[in-house]
């Protein structure tokens, strides 16, 4: 943001089914009935993980920390109603959605980013939150987002992208609850485009879309009514946000829009099964914006790897029923996801020099962890999908990988993540012994009962005690490439949360859950 504006700005690029669960002799086992000819093996869905359990349900408690709106149910004894006049000069309700981070802004890039990733992180492995109790938190997470994003598209050719001034916001150190400033509103329209934006949007939509499909058709059926609205406008109107509105690109720069029409058509081909989707992302527009054969990282700015990703589960689960039409595009996909899996592993021949000396994915100082949970998480989507479709291996140049050791890249990642590191620390606020005190986050550094106004609150951000409240569940930005962690306020590149980099971590957590996973199927 304002005070992290480098950390939006610094998403770089990189050289970058169907399970059925059986009770067999009181074992637990996933029978995968394939969709591509192959023979039923039961793959053993394996013991609970205590630690990703635990991490999961502490990471998953900070979406309620960054909710807007009237708290309904309210966990969180630090947090209040707040930004409940949110979109009243519109004649919108806007009070609901996320503050992107330790301040109090609503920026629909990186929000949508989170309900996106929220969505697909739930398709692929809800039964493996549900088995620990948080499937139901991530979908209330994730229609918190989405009741938001219904309401910021009012009409079929305008999205409200953003709530709040940041230059007003980040000169106050405040609670959320206590806001007087005014909170403007910035949108997209047919005069002023943002493809990026909207198209991520549509994305986020069509992905809960899926979601929520048997638990509640309606309003399944009203996202993606919404989704495809914003991808026809997104498409037709094409411009990227952060040119278009050159403010917002000190906050949440976008580096191209090519990616997000890319990811937003991949969400609704599974979302609608309708062929022109897939057309649209093997044709002329697959060919000008999927970067295939170079490799990327996958962050809230850069979606290709996240797609390649996204589009292989295709070849992998329905290869036989997809048109020679489109065959090739989609394996100019696969290829390219190939190429990534290849560079994150650390004994392939193409493997990234990107890392610190202890192995984490290592890209950039402002929040430094958002590469490897990302990576971390493509990797072992694309080893569940080997292993449920019973690919033995995984080629990169001479040499030969198989799922395993795709799982243990992530977990190595997600352990890095949660203490297993030089600092001896958990980058995950509320788990294990020692974690950060200091995150650079208003409502957590303001005593609940303080009345600091705007300019006063600077007290508590320049105070040397640790937080009065603690951020459950906020991952942190990480260490330095020499693989230390100054634990200040100030030291925002380090110190301050996102709630999209949590998502990621929800979904990595939550395929490590248990010992071994097969994917469900959603399309």
């Amino acid at each position: 943001m304002g005070e992290k504006s480098i950390s939006k700005g610094r998403c770089c690029s990189w050289f970058i089914t169907i399970a059925i669960l059986a009770i067999v002799e009181g074992a637990v086992v996933y029978t995968v009935k394939m969709m591509i000819g192959y023979s039923d093996k039961p793959i053993p869905l394996g013991i609970i993980q205590q630690n990703y359990s635990s991490a999961l349900k502490t990471s998953m408690q900070f979406f309620n920390i960054q909710k807007s709106g009237k708290l309904v149910d309210n966990k969180i004894p630090w947090r209040g109603d707040s930004g409940l006049k949110d979109g009243i000069q519109a004649s919108l309700d806007l009070s609901k959605g996320l503050y992107d981070a330790g301040d109090n802004m609503k920026f629909g890039f990186p929000m949508a980013f989170t309900a996106t990733v929220l969505s697909w992180s739930i398709l692929e492995y809800g039964d493996q939150m549900d088995r620990v109790g948080q499937l139901e938190p991530a979908q209330d997470s994730l229609k918190w987002i989405t009741d938001f994003l219904i309401n910021a598209h009012p009409a079929e050719n305008t999205l409200y992208i953003q709530v709040g001034d940041p230059a007003v916001d980040h000169a106050c150190w405040q609670r959320p609850e206590d806001m007087t400033e005014m909170r403007p509103l910035i949108q997209v329209n047919t005069s002023c485009p943002g493809s990026d934006i909207a198209a991520e949007t549509a994305a986020a939509m069509a992905s809960a879309s899926l979601v929520f499909k048997k638990a509640d058709s309606t309003y399944s059926s009203t996202l993606l009514k919404h989704a495809k609205q914003l991808f026809t406008f997104a498409d037709k109107n094409r411009g990227s946000y952060s040119e278009n509105i050159p403010e917002v690109a000190t906050y949440y720069n976008s580096t191209g829009y090519g990616d997000e029409l890319l990811w937003a058509a991949s969400w609704l081909y599974h979302a609608t099964g309708d062929d022109s989707y897939l057309e649209y992302v093997t044709g002329p527009n697959g060919e000008d914006y999927a970067n295939w054969g170079s490799p990327t990282w996958f962050c809230w700015d850069s979606k290709h790897a996240a797609t390649q990703v996204l589009l292989s589960r295709l070849s992998f689960f329905k290869g036989r029923d997809i048109s020679n039409a489109y065959s090739s595009g989609l394996q100019n996909y696969r290829k390219t996801a190939e190429a990534v899996m290849c560079g994150l592993l650390p004994d392939s021949p193409t493997a990234t020099k990107s890392r610190t000396e202890s192995g984490l994915i290592w890209v950039s100082e402002w929040s430094s962890l958002q590469h490897p949970i990302a990576s971390a998480f493509l990797a072992v989507l694309y080893s569940d999908y080997m292993l449920t479709t019973q690919t033995p291996q995984l080629k990169c140049g001479s040499d030969s990988f198989r799922p395993s050791d795709l799982r243990n890249f992530a977990k190595s990642q997600a352990d890095y993540v949660l203490g297993k590191n030089p600092m001896k620390m958990s980058f995950l606020v509320g788990y294990g012994d020692k974690f950060p005190e200091f995150v650079h986050h208003r409502g957590a550094s303001i005593p609940m009962d303080s009345t600091a106004n705007c300019k006063d609150g600077f007290k508590w951000l320049d105070s040397t005690d640790p937080n009065p409240n603690v951020a459950t569940g906020a991952l942190v930005g990480g260490p330095f490439l020499n693989e230390t962690f100054i634990d200040s306020r100030n030291n925002l590149m380090q110190t301050e949360p996102t709630t999209y980099n949590n998502a990621i971590l929800v979904g990595l957590l939550s395929s490590l859950v248990t010992t071994s996973s097969a994917v469900q199927s959603f399309t």
